[in-house]
């Protein structure tokens, strides 16, 4: 079996995010033209299903104000991945991060996590089908 690539998860996500898959917490529109705007906590945790680690939580700042959070994850490497990084508007950092265990159950955006999560493991095992026929018909 070929392995996936961060790239394959990284372009899974990207592909199933939409307005539906956004944190409604948010109180913002979720903009196609920025798709990653307020994806952060459902694809961090996606990530974190499917490469394990620690998820990490930072602050957003605006002007020095703390107007929201921020996820992105951290493999048992050290590696850290942020594939929701782009969202950010000029003027909007975000503090250095804390690990932050993993809740057991997951209440907040529980829906769009779980609807997230399923576009995702649908277009991976897309992914490893193709590379499966792939490989059987370069053998051949």
């Amino acid at each position: 079996m070929t392995p996936l690539l961060l790239s394959d998860i990284e372009a899974a996500l990207r592909d199933s995010w939409g307005a539906d898959t956004a944190d409604p917490r948010s109180g913002e529109t979720w903009p196609p033209d920025n798709p990653a705007r307020d994806q952060c906590g459902v694809t961090a945790l996606v990530v974190n299903d499917l490469l394990g680690g620690e998820l990490i939580l930072g602050e957003v700042h605006v002007a020095g104000e703390r107007t929201g959070y921020h996820w992105w994850n951290r493999l048992a490497s050290g590696i850290e991945i942020d594939l929701t990084r782009g969202q950010f508007l000029p003027g909007e950092t975000v503090t250095e991060g804390v690990a932050v265990v993993r809740p057991p159950e997951i209440r907040h955006c529980r829906e769009e996590y779980e609807l997230l999560r399923t576009r995702v493991s649908s277009r991976l095992d897309e992914v490893a089908r193709e590379r499966a026929t792939a490989a059987v018909h370069a053998t051949s």
